[in-house]
């Protein structure tokens, strides 16, 4: 099993919409690399969601339930999504000043590259970063 963490603006879809909606295909990315990532999920994957500009910080955990397929929302072919179920909340929002602050996180792609959408975690900065919300 793989980790990941994706980002979301809060005003464009938040933690609590997804929740609502149960399931949700993760549409939008526009950037190379993200997709690649995207294409690298496979189901079962735990996935952190992070509120990016609004917020910015971890607020929960999701699983892939389906690997990539077209992006339904463009005809470029260049384009794929995959389905993520919201699995629960953190107890406490692990913000980005945290992050940063923790040196065992210090090389991870949303200190490095801050802009990228979807990026891989090792299991074991995963792992933290739940201790740090529990």
């Amino acid at each position: 099993m793989k980790h990941w963490l994706v980002k979301s603006e809060p005003f464009k879809y938040s933690w609590e919409k997804f929740n609502k909606d149960g399931r949700t295909f993760w549409d939008g990315v526009r950037n190379f690399q993200a997709r690649n990532n995207l294409k690298e999920m496979k189901e079962g994957d735990l996935v952190l969601f992070y509120h990016s500009n609004e917020g910015k910080n971890v607020v929960g955990i999701a699983k892939v339930v389906k690997e990539f397929y077209q992006d339904p929302t463009t005809e470029d072919a260049n384009w794929v999504v995959v389905d993520l179920i919201p699995v629960e909340a953190l107890k406490n929002p692990v913000t980005l000043e945290q992050i940063k602050a923790e040196e065992s996180l210090k090389d991870i792609s949303l200190v490095r590259q801050g802009r990228l959408s979807v990026m891989p975690l090792k299991a074991e900065e995963f792992d933290k970063i739940l201790e740090m919300g529990s």
